[in-house]
């Protein structure tokens, strides 16, 4: 459980959950690059990426240059000019070279409530990045740019903190903390068009090449809804994923510093079990701070590195992809996925599927606890169809391994709106995931992932 990133998570999906509707069917996805159907009727999720040779060069780049290969990506080159930065977390000021990227406008693939940024990138000693967001809304104005993210893979005194920016707003949207959202969806405002721009930083004359591989924005505007239809088992049935179990509980009272472990970790718990089902761990020298009487240093070592300094928590959802990314030839996305056969389809092809729910103990049988936002990962179906998910709100890693039933389990993850134990409206996260994959796929995968516009 998380219970401080449900703080803000209610906020955002209360703005959300005023637009009218009433679901009728799975939202769809519109694919950046070709838009997925399957028999949907229609399209309420979006993604578009920016990851290869031509999207790169597509964009205008200053200071960057594209780079082919196996893994695109631009890379600083030439600095622009010089900025100052004042960190917010640590009140020291420093002068950094800087170059940047920006996409050019992407039309949304659906008129959207809301937007979730992500990127996988590079960031050596010494350099860090700010990712911001710039729309057009239906009415014909534009938003500011918005910073969705300042972010770099280290933590040292070379480097300012990693954030997010609060108090972002322009009466007519606002950024909660990773998330771009129209305030009054009820007046029919939606956001139609938007670009990303990207500026790399580094410690002057270093030299040092920050670069990035991929950025992804996920668009939606899911219906407003307590309850979603229900779904029918499908390709998943019977299959279980090895995905090894690891506990958030046992690290209770780990690193204030870093949130202090147990319930505040479950977003990174979920991430590293995720990491290690593909083959990526920390090396030995990465985990030399972790003191040696903790077990599972690997996921102290998540923690750390996917903290938000002003969220003051490790529920960020594209840090936590951005760190994932960090591993060698690992990408990463945040996106929403329409039904639960979609994530069955992913468990059917081998890749695992981080999710965000909410919801009272009586509404999932066998959890033994509620939550106002929890992450935990789905690694396969029964036979009967019924959702295998390694839950880290577990005692210890031995009772990690958890069997829902899929009707309660669907029903708390894509749902938009919910009532807690006093009776009181609440949110839910509309279906959010992470998904994390090698740059190396088999078919199957990559034709998943390209059906979910992440490809």
């Amino acid at each position: 459980m998380n219970s401080r990133p449900a703080t803000r998570r209610t906020v955002l999906a209360a703005v959300v959950a005023t637009a009218a509707g009433v679901a009728g069917a799975p939202p769809a996805y519109a694919g950046g690059r070709a838009a997925a159907k399957a028999g949907r009727d229609a399209s309420k999720i979006s993604m578009r990426t920016w990851s290869r040779y031509r999207d790169w060069a597509e964009g205008k780049a200053e200071g960057v240059r594209a780079v082919n290969g196996n893994r695109p990506s631009i890379v600083f080159e030439r600095p622009q000019g010089t900025a100052e930065y004042k960190d917010p977390h640590t009140g020291e000021s420093a002068t950094w070279e800087y170059a940047t990227w920006t996409s050019p406008l992407h039309k949304s693939g659906v008129p959207a409530g809301e937007v979730i940024t992500s990127w996988n990138a590079h960031t050596p000693k010494g350099t860090w990045l700010r990712i911001e967001l710039h729309g057009v809304y239906s009415d014909g104005t534009k938003t500011p740019w918005y910073t969705m993210g300042i972010w770099t893979a280290g933590d040292g005194k070379d480097v300012p903190r990693r954030t997010s920016v609060d108090d972002q707003t322009d009466d007519k949207s606002s950024v909660w903390t990773d998330t771009f959202a129209i305030d009054d969806l009820a007046d029919g405002l939606r956001l139609v068009a938007y670009q990303v721009r990207l500026t790399l930083y580094r410690a002057i004359a270093s030299g040092s090449k920050p670069a990035v591989w991929r950025v992804s924005a996920m668009s939606s505007d899911v219906p407003d809804r307590f309850e979603v239809p229900a779904s029918k088992p499908g390709v998943g049935r019977g299959v279980e994923l090895d995905v090894p179990p690891y506990s958030q509980e046992i690290h209770k009272g780990q690193y204030p510093e870093y949130d202090n472990g147990g319930e505040a970790w479950c977003s990174p718990t979920s991430s590293q079990m995720i990491l290690s089902y593909w083959g990526r761990k920390p090396s030995a020298e990465d985990l030399s701070w972790v003191n040696p009487d903790y077990a599972d240093p690997q996921v102290c070592h998540a923690a750390r590195h996917t903290f938000d300094y002003q969220y003051d928590g490790c529920g960020n959802w594209p840090f936590n992809a951005a760190y994932a990314a960090t591993y060698r030839n690992m990408e990463a996305v945040v996106t929403r996925l329409g039904s639960l056969t979609d994530a069955e389809r992913l468990v059917a092809a081998g890749i695992p599927v981080i999710t965000s729910q909410s919801f009272i103990e009586t509404e999932l049988d066998g959890a033994g606890y509620g939550t106002a936002g929890h992450l935990m990962t789905v690694v396969g179906f029964t036979k009967e169809g019924d959702i295998i998910a390694n839950d880290p709100a577990s005692d210890d890693n031995d009772a990690v391994r958890h069997v829902y039933k899929r009707r309660q389990w669907e029903n708390i993850w894509l749902r938009t709106k919910r009532k807690d134990a006093d009776g009181k409206v609440k949110s839910g996260t509309g279906g959010v995931c992470y998904l994390y994959f090698p740059t190396s796929l088999t078919e199957k995968q990559r034709r998943v992932l390209k059906s979910l516009g992440v490809l």
